[in-house]
């Protein structure tokens, strides 16, 4: 997986996660272990999207598909598709 694919499956399990948040045991168990892995993938995606923007000794920064992939996660398209993009 990339950075931006480890970052959205993060954000996808927490908003599962927190489909399970009720009273009943059984989903709150569920409730935690989901979001233990969302954050195992949000702990690699902030690790993916450090290294990678860790400047090289002749300064070429990260490369070009790696900026536009992590633009997409950091600056989505708003719903129904207005503005931005």
């Amino acid at each position: 997986m990339t950075g931006p694919e480890h970052y959205r499956e993060a954000e996808r399990l927490a908003a599962r996660a927190e489909q399970h948040i009720t009273e009943d045991a059984r989903d709150m168990r569920i409730a935690e272990v989901t979001a233990y892995v969302a954050q195992v993938h949000a702990t690699l995606a902030v690790a993916a999207a450090t290294a990678i923007n860790d400047p090289s000794p002749v300064a070429e920064g990260q490369p070009s598909w790696a900026a536009a992939e992590w633009e997409k996660v950091a600056y989505p398209m708003p719903p129904h598709g207005g503005g931005g993009q």
